[in-house]
């Protein structure tokens, strides 16, 4: 683990900016321990990390019997919404989609459209209830005029950790729900530019992860947390990096400093959890 915590030293002070981060690992007799803990109850904007959250309120209400996964929303013009994901790209509009359609077009091309969509069945107040309901302290989407309308809102490293790790763990909701996320998130399509850049297609496939980038007055923002799997399925890294006050506030690419030390570390945990190195340095 000891090199996981050198080239996190290496690659933040080289990308620059003020990171949050949490990463822990399986433990030898059960449980998880940290690797690095840096900062890592900063209550900060997740930007498009959020929509982890979002997509686990929605998954609570089809859990709890209230929404299915086939339940069909119109797909209309005054939801659309540019930025990141395809939607928008249509020009035309229409379609009658699934939830499940939604779900998967907000995490595996970070839709910003889909989460309109997902404020039509669960408003912000109600995700809010069931985030706090599952034990989440600072994990919030900010409510506006709109009750189906919000922002994605707040959360620290450890929380969005600790999602994760329950996610993977299948505990945060039904095994059907939590095999569902899973399943988008580790998809050979989705994010690239961060911790899977510098991995072959079978790599990838071990790693689940939500990227998140905006801009405030104090910089850019450029987010990355999930998991990484070991061969047997188990989640041996959880992982959450959080950094703002950096530059090049409109590069959202994968030459961004930061999304650099992201392919960076990456490779790194990959590398201590595919070679079996997992309790060393």
């Amino acid at each position: 683990m000891q090199r996981i915590r050198r080239s996190y030293a290496e690659q933040t002070a080289i990308a620059g900016g003020t990171w949050h981060s949490y990463v822990t690992r399986a433990g030898a007799t059960g449980g998880r321990e940290p690797v690095l803990a840096d900062d890592a109850d900063r209550v900060i904007h997740g930007y498009s990390v959020q929509k982890l959250a979002v997509a686990t309120a929605v998954l609570d209400k089809v859990d709890r019997g209230l929404l299915s996964l086939d339940r069909r929303l119109d797909l209309h013009a005054g939801v659309i919404v540019g930025g990141s994901g395809i939607y928008h790209l249509q020009g035309v509009w229409g379609d009658e989609i699934t939830i499940a359609n939604v779900l998967t077009a907000m995490l595996l091309v970070s839709d910003n459209t889909a989460v309109r969509m997902c404020g039509r069945v669960a408003p912000a107040l109600e995700i809010n209830d069931i985030l706090a309901a599952k034990g989440f302290v600072h994990t919030r989407v900010e409510p506006v005029a709109d009750p189906n309308r919000f922002h994605l809102g707040t959360t620290t490293p450890r929380e969005t950790h600790d999602l994760l790790t329950r996610l993977a763990e299948r505990t945060l909701l039904s095994d059907a729900s939590c095999r569902f996320l899973l399943t988008i998130l580790r998809w050979v399509d989705g994010y690239h530019d961060g911790v899977r850049r510098e991995m072959s297609s079978i790599e990838r496939g071990r790693v689940a992860t939500k990227h998140g980038a905006d801009y405030d007055e104090r910089g850019a923002a450029r987010h990355e947390a999930g998991v990484v799997f070991d061969t047997a399925g188990a989640p041996a890294l959880v992982y959450a990096f959080f950094a703002d006050g950096l530059g090049q506030l409109d590069d959202y690419g994968a030459t961004h400093p930061a999304v650099r030390a992201h392919a960076v570390l990456g490779r790194v945990m990959f590398d201590t959890v595919g070679f079996g190195t997992v309790g060393h340095s």
